[in-house]
C-alpha cells in the first residue's frame, strides 16, 4: 500500500479540519493530497441507499450514534425461510459443532460439495463452477478490491444499503468510473450462478446466531484493531481528540481481534469497539475457512470513533 509520504498521526490529528475552525483554506495548503482528496465524499455518511433488507435508517446504519447504542440486525426473511437449519442449530452443544451443522447445510442446499457439482459434457470429467461464499471469503483474504470482494461489497450495499467508498481507488459518487468499474466486478456472472448473495445471507444470520449463543452472549460490542499506513480508503470526519478521531470505514471492513497481527498490515493502528451485531464473519466461526491464524473480523463499515496510535 502507497505510504503517501509517511506521515505520523501526530501530523494528520493537527490538520484535521474541526467544526468551527476558521481559514479553511489556510487548512487545506496544510493537508496532504491523499486527505484532501477524501474530503470529495458525498454527504457526512458517504453514499447510499434509501432502502435496505435490515429495517433500520441507512443513515443510522452508517453513523456513530447506531454503532455506540446498536440493536439487533436480522435480514428479513433468512430465518423464517430457513426454519431447519435454525433447529438443527438449537441442537448444537458447542460453536464446533454449529459450524459443522452449518457446513452440511450448506453444502446440501447449494451444491458446493466437489461430489454434488454437476459434470458438464460427456465424459468430458469437467464440473461446472458453483460460486460459494468461502470461495469470497479466501479471495477477499488475498485482496479486498478484488473481484470477490466487490461481490461481498456489493452484498453489504443490498441488504444494508451502504455503498463502497472504495474499491480499488475512491468511490465519491454514482457518476464516476470508479462506480462503474466496481459495478462490473460486483455484478460479474462469475460469482452469480448459485445464489450467492442468498449464501451470504445466511453466514450473517449463523455468525449473529453464533455470536448471541455461544462467542459472545450479552454483550453488544468487541474491540477489534486494524494496521493501515495511509488514509487513502479512509475519510476522517472529525477530530475528537489528541489521538481520536471519527472515520468513516468501507462498507465492509476487515479487523482483527490480536493487535500484534494488526501491525503486520500498517504502522499505524486503529482500536474501534465493533458492534457486534455488524460483524458478517470472524475467525472460530466454522472449523475450517481461508481466513483462519489472522484473527479476521468482517464488519460492516460506516463512520466509527477510533484511536489511532502510531506502531
Amino acid at each position: 500500500m502507497p505510504r503517501h509520504g509517511g506521515h505520523r498521526p501526530e501530523e494528520w490529528y493537527d490538520q484535521v479540519p474541526q467544526r468551527g475552525r476558521a481559514g479553511s483554506n489556510a487548512i487545506e495548503e496544510r493537508l496532504p493530497f491523499w486527505f484532501i482528496e477524501t474530503m470529495g465524499m458525498q454527504g457526512r455518511h458517504g453514499i447510499g441507499h434509501s432502502t435496505n433488507l435490515v429495517g433500520r435508517p441507512t443513515d443510522l446504519l452508517a453513523a456513530c450514534d447506531f454503532n455506540e447504542e446498536p440493536a439487533p440486525l436480522h435480514i428479513w426473511g433468512v430465518r423464517e425461510m430457513n426454519r431447519s437449519l435454525f433447529d438443527m442449530l438449537a441442537k448444537a452443544g458447542d460453536l464446533q459443532d454449529a459450524g459443522e451443522a452449518f457446513s452440511c447445510y450448506m453444502m446440501a442446499m447449494f451444491g458446493i460439495d466437489p461430489e454434488q457439482q454437476e459434470k458438464r459434457g460427456k465424459g468430458a470429467g469437467q464440473r461446472r463452477f458453483r460460486s460459494s461464499f468461502l470461495r469470497l471469503i479466501k479471495g477477499w483474504g488475498y485482496d479486498s478490491n478484488s473481484p470477490e470482494g466487490a461481490v461481498l461489497k456489493g452484498w453489504v450495499e443490498s441488504r444494508f444499503g451502504i455503498c463502497p467508498s472504495y474499491h480499488k481507488e475512491i468511490i465519491d459518487g454514482m457518476s464516476t468510473p470508479a462506480w462503474t468499474a466496481y459495478i462490473e466486478e460486483k455484478m460479474s456472472s462469475r460469482f452469480h450462478n448459485n445464489a450467492i448473495w442468498v449464501q451470504l445471507d445466511l453466514l450473517f444470520e449463523f455468525c449473529q446466531w453464533a455470536i448471541e449463543r455461544f462467542v459472545f452472549p450479552g454483550q453488544r460490542h468487541v474491540t477489534l484493531y486494524r494496521g493501515i499506513n495511509a488514509f487513502d480508503e479512509h475519510r476522517i470526519v472529525e477530530r475528537t481528540g489528541k489521538r481520536n478521531v471519527v472515520i468513516r470505514l468501507n462498507n465492509l471492513t476487515s479487523f482483527t481481534s490480536d493487535r500484534n497481527v494488526a501491525t503486520c498490515f500498517g504502522d499505524t493502528i486503529l482500536t474501534a469497539r465493533v458492534p457486534l451485531c455488524k460483524i458478517l464473519f470472524f475467525n472460530g466461526l466454522m472449523s475450517t475457512h481461508p481466513l483462519k491464524g489472522e484473527g479476521e473480523y468482517l464488519a460492516i463499515g460506516g463512520e466509527y470513533r477510533v484511536a489511532a496510535e502510531y506502531y
